[in-house]
Parts: structure tokens; sequence; C-alpha cells
């Protein structure tokens, strides 16, 4: 057997760049495209791509938001109506100059983010206050030419992602929609992947280019690196205005709408790696997890065989009746330990392992894979299976805020600012609030301010960096 057939070769703590790598491709979730910078999702990773846009498409729809399509082709001539905007995402722009061998004249950028290409649509669309607030949500894939080094879910010139743009008729409304979306982002991601994140904005610097502000959602890698989760951008009427979206009032009297936009990325899967696996590789929340429960009957002859198979079905019925995904590794010629380690490099969250003397016990031996528990579970309790996996995923997240707590600091001078980011970490530091400052900062440690948390405002503090009055404490890392 090669060494590329075998489990995860480095350890998490080691090397944790090829440990990320390894579990991407081993656990099958995805595979690297013959494209430079482009990956191919394999079953298991479109699988949990699925369930989290199952989980966001009924959030959506209760709070109003429909789903549309958009084409992937965008006119150069639409990017550059708002200029600021067109001028962010340009040097990640893929071009397409020609149909065979001619020629297409205006340039078509390849979708890079949608608000060009929506509000053009919207302002057609939308004539009075009747047709507002207008709510789609867009389940595309996005291109931005990756020119730094790529890396699977987290860095690719191509990724899945939704993108929610919507339109109002006061400046409130539109600003209590970023807000919802950012609830909706955060409560999602806790429930569903068991990752904890810490909302509010991002500083002037770091703000969607073209939005009057942005909030947003971070966490911490165990790597001590940070990761963006999601954005929800309030865009005012930085884009009505270019892209004539009004709406006439029931007076009659034409407005420039309130417009929003957000969205989540494949980025998630990569957290959720990072996050939950360990040095045998990936560990799946029971909720997102393809396959929640492996059933690995063990038998040695035909006589063990008909008598632990019919058993092994009763529990799969039962279990599928409780609406759990159920799979039985029934596959010939592997012994029963190197099922066990495959299910355990796939991060299937619960094993059920069952045999002859089991089946006399009236029992089986179920594996937790968060925490490698085993423990025996009776005939009689085999529907007490959906319990647990609900706990397991109570501890999931549980587990994650410890570590989250750990790789939080509170920093009071410079001095210990630039020797505590060497480490890794969100550092909590008072900040007066001016760019300049942040940047110099960014300059000589690498750092950035990934989040200035709701309700951190802080005027008794001095500036890490200036030592003039703070105006809040936001959290500075390095990040992916």
């Amino acid at each position: 057997m090669s060494k590329e057939d075998i489990g995860i070769t480095v350890s998490k703590n080691d090397d944790f760049s090829e440990w990320y790598t390894q579990v991407v491709l081993k656990a099958k979730l995805a595979d690297y495209a013959p494209v430079k910078g482009l990956i191919v999702l394999r079953p298991d990773g479109y699988s949990i791509w699925e369930s989290l846009r199952s989980t966001f498409d009924k959030k959506f729809a209760k709070n109003g938001i429909r789903n549309g399509f958009l084409p992937i082709l965008i006119p150069e001539s639409l990017l550059g109506k708002e200029q600021k905007h067109f001028a962010g995402f340009n040097p990640e722009v893929f071009w397409v100059t020609h149909s065979g061998t001619n020629e297409i004249g205006d340039k078509l950028a390849l979708r890079p983010t949608s608000e060009t290409l929506a509000y053009t649509m919207y302002a057609k669309w939308i004539q009075s206050w009747r047709d507002l607030p207008l709510k789609i949500n867009f389940w595309n894939t996005a291109l931005r030419a990756e020119i730094k080094a790529t890396k699977p879910f987290l860095r690719t010139s191509e990724f899945l992602w939704q993108e929610g743009h919507t339109v109002h008729t006061s400046q409130e409304e539109a600003e209590e929609e970023v807000i919802k979306i950012l609830e909706i982002y955060k409560n999602s991601v806790e429930e569903e992947l068991a990752i904890p994140v810490t909302v509010g904005k991002k500083s002037e610097k770091e703000k969607f280019v073209g939005a009057v502000y942005t909030t947003t959602m971070e966490s911490i890698m165990p790597d001590g690196k940070a990761l963006q989760m999601g954005t929800s951008h309030f865009l005012g009427q930085n884009f009505s205005k270019p892209f004539e979206v009004k709406f006439a009032d029931k007076d009659n009297v034409e407005h420039f709408a309130w417009q929003t936009s957000w969205g989540v990325s494949w980025r998630l899967i990569g957290a959720m790696i990072m996050v939950h696996g360990d040095d045998k590789g990936l560990v799946l929340p029971p909720k997102v997890a393809p396959t929640q429960v492996v059933i690995v009957p063990i038998y040695k002859n035909d006589e063990g065989k008909e008598k632990v198979l019919p058993k092994v079905e009763e529990i799969k019925n039962k279990l599928e009746l409780k609406g759990i995904r159920v799979h039985v590794d029934n596959r010939e010629g592997l012994s029963p330990g190197y099922k066990f380690n495959d299910w355990e490099l796939k991060g299937v969250p619960l094993r059920i392992e069952i045999g002859p003397k089991d089946i006399e016990k009236e029992s089986v031996v179920i594996a937790k894979r968060y925490n490698c528990e085993k423990t025996n579970l009776s005939f009689t309790d085999i529907e007490r299976i959906i319990i647990i996996l609900d706990e397991i995923q109570k501890e999931m997240l549980k587990n994650a805020q410890e570590q989250s707590k750990k790789n939080s600091i509170n920093i009071s001078n410079y001095s210990e600012f630039k020797s505590k980011i060497e480490g890794g970490g969100f550092l909590n530091a008072p900040w007066c609030g001016t760019s300049k400052c942040e940047e110099k900062i960014k300059e000589e440690t690498g750092a950035d301010i990934r989040v200035i948390p709701f309700g951190s405002e802080n005027l008794n503090l001095k500036c890490i960096y200036c030592q003039e009055q703070s105006q809040s404490i936001p959290i500075f890392a390095r990040g992916y």
C-alpha cells in the first residue's frame, strides 16, 4: 500500500497546512482540478454544502427572501458604473475577450460578485413602493483570480457561495435587514457547524468596496489565524444612484432606493475542517455529516454473518425511521480495524460495531468520533442514538468555544501586542479609530482589524499605538 493510500501522515500541531490538505483530499471532500486554483467538489463535500444551503434557504424564506439565478458573464461597461467597487475587484477579474477566434467587442467579466448585474436588472423591475422590499438570494459560483497560494475551500479561483441583494424604501429598513442576515449567519454556523463566531463591524479600511459599512462574523482557527466566515453590507444609496434603482412613493415622488448585499461561501467547510479535525482526520458535526452513523458488522464466517446481518438491518431501519443518515459497511475482504480507521478519517460522528458476541449480550458498541469514547448500548436503547447525536453536536460547539476563549487575549500595550501576535490568536486591543494607526499596526505586525465587536465602544482606554483616547476595542489578528 502506497503512502498516499494510508491515513493522515502529519500531526495537526506539527504541520497545520499539510495536515489540512491531507484531510481534504483523503477524506474525499474535494480534489484538485486540472486548472491551477480550482478544485472539484466530491459527493461528501457537496453534501455538506447542500446541508448548509438547505438550512439557509429555510431561514431566508422565513425572512421573505426568494432564490433567483444570474448569468456568469458581466459586460465591462456595467462593472465600471460604480468606480470604487470595480477598482476593488479589477485585479482579480477573469476576462472573456473572444468567441472562438473572433473578438467580442465589450469585454465580458466572469462574475467576481454580482452587484452590478443584479442592480441593472433591479432598475428594470422596480417602479413604485409596491415593488419593495425586493429580496433575492442567488446561489452562484464566483471567480476571482487567486495570485497568492491557493488552498481548498479557503482560497480558490472559483468558489461556491450565496449572495443576497435586497432593496428597501428606507434606510432604517435596509439597516435592519443587514443585522437580520448577520444573525441568521451566526446562528446557522454555530448551530450547524458547531463553530463559535464573533460579530460586529469591519473598519472603514476593511469594509466591502462600495458599502457604507460592512458587518462581519469572524472565527479563530486552531493555528491562531482568523477566518472571515461571512459578511452583510449596508450599501446605502451607493449603488442605487449610479444604477438608477428608483421607486415612486405613495405621493408619486421618485426616490433612490436603499440596498444591502450579503454572502457566505464554502469557506465555511474549510473552517469546519480546521476547527474540529484531529490527527486521525475529519471530525464532522452530526447536523451536516453526510453519514451520521456507520454500522460495521463483524463476523469471521458464514454462520456469524447469518447471525449478525439481520440485526444490522433491523437497527439500520429503526434509525432511518428516526431520520438518521445511516450506512452499513459490508465491504468484503477488509478487516474491522481498517474500516474503523477509514470511517474515522472521513469523520462520521458515530460508529456502531456489532458481532456475534454482541448479539448474545443484546447490545452494540458505539464509538463517538469527536472524543473517541466507546460505550455499550443495549438493543432496547438503540433509538437513543438520536439523542446521542444531539449531545455530540452540543459538545463539539462547547469544545470549540473553549478553544476560542483560549485563543483570545486582552492586550494593554503595543510591546505586548507585538510579542503576542507572533503566537497567533485574537488580540483585543484599544484603538483610536484612525486608519493611520490601523495601517501602521498592519505594516509592523501583519495583523488586521478583523472585527469591531458590537458593544466594544470604549473611551476610557488609550490606543495601543498612538496612546490617544480609544474609540473601541476591536479584534486584531493575522488572517487567511
